[in-house]
């Protein structure tokens, strides 16, 4: 089995791929002041828990956007399994070109749901990344990746809106009823959902605009799943993009 771990602001989320079939898939909340030890026990924990054993772990990967977590993962994952993982960064092989200022300044993330999207569904293509912060990455008609948007995550969004008034709340992330809130949690959540799949939809225009031409949507992350149904434009929606580009990039590095 392959350990795919990407380790985010807000969650890493571990995956098991057996022969590229992804078995099982779980979420822990990221905590840079946590040791080698304790994520050595939480990731063992995990694995127990989904009834993999031990023996059965001869890979992992990992991607990272969290630095001082890189050494203590890949530690944490020697101690349990005696496996040095690879790291996705600058030198690793990914198949695809980056066209962009400072190719070494690409996020982990960004490099892993480019290449799953161009191996998986082909070029061009724009992804969407929803989690800490939403992202979007263009890849050409060559499989190369030129340019991306970065935006404030939906929940960064609203905590950010809670502390900085009196008297909204936090909310949880669901869709009301109608665009037109009756009460300061739906009118949060109108803006919450609905507000942000028309900015989704506004953005792909743009791309498709400067483009030139209408390019096929894909989406991830953990929060997509609460946005994206409500978005106009067509999206494919894959909750597991990132997982499958870490075990795209594990093939490709481990030959």
């Amino acid at each position: 089995m392959l350990l795919a771990i990407d380790i985010g602001n807000t969650n890493i989320v571990l995956g098991g791929f057996s022969e590229d079939k992804l078995e099982f898939v779980a979420r822990i909340a990221t905590d840079a002041t946590k040791t080698e030890d304790e994520y050595a026990t939480k990731i063992k924990s995990i694995l127990t828990l989904h009834d993999v054993d031990k023996r059965a772990v001869q890979g992992a990967i990992i991607s990272s956007v969290v630095p001082p977590l890189n050494t203590i993962f890949r530690c944490a994952v020697k101690t349990v399994y005696g496996i040095n993982p690879i790291m996705v960064g600058p030198g690793i092989k990914t198949g695809i070109n980056i066209h962009c200022d400072d190719p070494s300044s690409v996020g982990a993330d960004l490099i892993c749901g480019c290449v799953a999207a161009h191996h998986i569904y082909g070029s061009p293509s724009l992804i969407i990344d929803m989690g800490t912060a939403t992202k979007f990455m263009l890849v050409d008609k060559s499989g190369a990746f030129t340019g991306a948007s970065i935006i404030p995550g939906v929940n960064v969004a609203l905590k950010a809106l809670a502390s900085a008034t009196a008297q909204l709340p936090q909310i949880s992330l669901e869709a009301p009823k109608s665009v037109i809130g009756k009460n300061t949690a739906d009118c949060m959540r109108s803006g919450a959902v609905f507000g942000n799949a028309s900015m989704i939809d506004g953005m792909i225009d743009r791309f498709n605009e400067e483009m030139g031409d209408i390019l096929p949507v894909y989406a991830t992350g953990g929060i997509a799943p609460m946005i994206i149904p409500y978005c106009k434009h067509e999206i494919t929606l894959n909750e597991n993009l990132i997982l499958e580009g870490l075990n795209i990039l594990y093939k490709k590095n481990n030959k």
